[in-house]
């Protein structure tokens, strides 16, 4: 009886701690100086951030981004609507904040202690490097005394302040330029296309930005893993912290922020240059021809991921054949292909109506307690293994006490399919477990790579269009009977 007293008095203490805590929270604790307060009554969360596939980006079907998304799980929390407003850069995100147009700022930005005078930083969520980029093809600089060349980076950001600690250390000749016009990704981009020697970018951003720019270098880490954090300004007193803290609690406690970060970052992994390079000459050479097919029969996917579930089966090559004897564009068996109504694997019609229609049946038969923004993953992996052992490492998942709903905690299970310690205590026993995760891995690569260059390649049409108008419309064509005339 003793022990069980003693757990109450310490529950009751920790009750006691976290009510203390959160008491500005609670709805009829009025302050003016209240930040969570204010927040409530007008009931709006208002957040500033950066336009990035990472943080936040809009499309036909809606906004995303791991920022977004953990700023309207965090709205809905509080019980009030997400007002998002998008900036070009960081040194408009913290003017926000101190004009009082935000209330946070969400935008993937690394703790910095310079910034804790004039304001607070949320829980980290996740962690960088940051890393000094250079030019594939170019000299790879060792260290910081090797640079030769411009380094540039964005102004306000924690890479400037880091900087200062090198030259004030151990680098005193070390010179870079701040630039207020650009952001830390066109920087990047710049460096990417031979315009700029050299700059400075967070491990995430720069794993992302090199599956459209390859060309883009890593020469060594500047900092340690470093977190990642929101900004709210200091005053007032800690409601909204508290609410911060307890919200992200709850995400880590059930699952939902590690699904966020599988999402966005989980294949933000190994790099292969040669790869990515072909892979994006092929977007160029060959996807214009099977865009339409890829098209018109993704009906339950988007049709680019579609196309390159097709390229990690066959590279787009129709006439395809592996040694176990699948054919075609989408890699299929003789019997899978007869149980599909394809009667010629080698045409790619037919190779990309049945390959989507297989993976439809296979994600109709994903256990409805998926989320649905992770079947695909799923059902990608049955694709490739066998829909049993799929299941098998669902099965292996929970006995391991994972969630087996979650792509986060089954895809670390695929590899041991192919255990022999794991194995015998399955249903259907040995698979190709790790070459599962590497096939779906891959293909969320590709996706990435193909997603983010068409939409580079629709940008830079865009900007030519503008480009070829403003020149029109500053040397207008003379008509042809006019020009004889002069």
């Amino acid at each position: 009886m003793k022990r069980i007293q003693l757990n109450y008095i310490l529950v009751g203490a920790v009750a006691l701690l976290l009510a203390l805590a959160l008491w500005p929270a609670i709805p009829w604790h009025t302050n003016q100086n209240d930040q969570l307060d204010r927040i409530l009554s007008r009931g709006e969360l208002r957040i500033s951030t950066l336009n990035s596939p990472l943080t936040y980006y809009t499309t036909q079907t809606g906004a995303g981004g791991l920022d977004y998304e953990l700023a309207q799980r965090f709205a809905a929390y509080l019980g009030v609507k997400l007002v998002v407003t998008p900036r070009r850069s960081i040194d408009e995100l913290f003017d926000d904040l101190d004009d009082k147009r935000a209330d946070l700022v969400a935008a993937g930005l690394i703790y910095n202690t310079e910034r804790l005078a004039r304001f607070r930083a949320g829980p980290a969520y996740y962690s960088v490097s940051q890393q000094l980029v250079y030019r594939q093809g170019s000299v790879r600089p060792k260290n910081i005394d090797a640079l030769k060349g411009r380094l540039a980076v964005a102004s306000g950001s924690a890479y400037i302040s880091t900087l200062k600690q090198l030259k004030e250390g151990k680098h005193p000749d070390l010179t870079w330029e701040s630039s207020s016009d650009l952001s830390s990704r066109e920087l990047l981009e710049q460096v990417a296309d031979g315009k700029l020697a050299y700059s400075i970018g967070d491990s995430v951003t720069i794993g992302l930005l090199q599956r459209i720019h390859p060309q883009l270098a890593v020469a060594f880490d500047i900092t340690e893993e470093e977190p990642v954090t929101w900004y709210f300004p200091r005053g007032g007193n800690d409601s909204l912290y508290a609410a911060m803290l307890d919200f992200f609690s709850q995400m880590m406690e059930d699952g939902s922020l590690a699904r966020l970060e599988e999402k966005y970052l989980g294949h933000v992994g190994s790099f292969d240059y040669v790869d990515t390079r072909t892979f994006l000459a092929a977007i160029d050479s060959t996807l214009p021809a099977l865009q339409p097919l890829f098209e018109k029969y993704a009906r339950q996917i988007d049709w680019k991921l579609l196309a390159v579930i097709a390229y990690q089966e066959s590279h787009w090559d129709p006439t395809a054949t592996s040694p176990t004897g699948v054919r075609g564009l989408m890699m299929l068996t003789r019997a899978t292909a007869a149980g599909l109504g394809v009667g010629d694997r080698l045409d790619s019609e037919q190779s990309i109506q049945g390959g989507a229609l297989y993976l439809e049946r296979l994600m109709a038969k994903v256990p409805d307690t998926i989320p649905p923004d992770e079947r695909i993953w799923f059902a990608l992996a049955a694709y490739n293994m066998g829909y049993g052992h799929m299941l098998d490492a669902r099965r292996l998942t929970k006995a391991q006490q994972g969630n087996p709903d979650s792509w986060v905690d089954v895809k670390q299970r695929l590899p041991m399919l192919s255990q022999r310690r794991y194995y015998t205590q399955t249903a259907y026993g040995y698979a190709r477990g790790q070459e599962a995760y590497n096939y779906v891995e891959n293909i969320r690569r590709y996706q990435a790579s193909l997603v983010g260059y068409l939409e580079e390649r629709q940008k830079k049409a865009a900007q030519q269009a503008a480009l070829d108008a403003e020149y029109a419309q500053a040397y207008p064509a003379v008509p042809a009977a006019e020009a004889l005339a002069q």
